[in-house]
């Protein structure tokens, strides 16, 4: 049988999430499926991924072809970089306790890259907040104190004395007739 690792959609419209199944290469999209060895979601940020990582592992030693979508979350989990050690164990170019030592190292290592990332972005997030926060006081003065003028407006021919209104002097203006020609 012909197998692959691949995703099988599940959730409701405009909100999908996907079980990582293994299926053989000819069964439909949503159809029957040999096992379920973990879960994605791409609607949370960063996406979530539950995977078993011995089943998957054994699965792509067993030379189940995932799909590039699979291929890619298999990458960032680590069993290419577990495959690839284990190949190495194998032809005797280390042993197994260096290669669980690598391992560790490069998954510690991807941690402390992704820990690195999420405080920049909470960082970034707080500048932009600040940023926001900063403008819309400004935006607030700018709104008082055009109401205080306002208002200063209104109160002003209230208070005022009413001054008596002279009788202007009446000018007049003789008109000429323009010529016809």
């Amino acid at each position: 049988m012909a197998t692959k690792i691949r995703l099988q959609r599940r959730g409701r419209k405009g909100y999908a999430f996907y079980s990582i199944v293994i299926a053989d290469s000819r069964a439909p999209r949503d159809g029957k499926f040999a096992e379920k060895i973990g879960t994605y979601n791409p609607n949370t940020d960063p996406a979530t991924v539950d995977l078993n990582f011995d089943r998957a592992l054994k699965w792509v030693l067993t030379g189940a072809q995932p799909t590039d979508t699979v291929r890619n979350i298999l990458s960032h989990e680590g069993i290419y970089m577990k495959k690839h050690l284990l190949g190495g164990v194998a032809k005797g170019a280390f042993s197994e306790e260096e290669a669980e030592a690598r391992f560790a190292a490069w998954k510690s290592n991807k941690q402390s890259g992704l820990a690195a990332l999420k405080v920049k972005q909470e960082e970034a997030q707080k500048v932009e907040t600040k940023a926001r926060l900063e403008a819309e006081k400004k935006v607030n003065e700018v709104r008082a104190k055009a109401l205080a003028a306002k208002k200063v407006i209104e109160v002003s021919p209230e208070v005022a004395p009413v001054e008596p209104v002279s009788e202007e002097k009446e000018v007049s203006i003789s008109e000429t007739p323009a010529a016809e020609e």
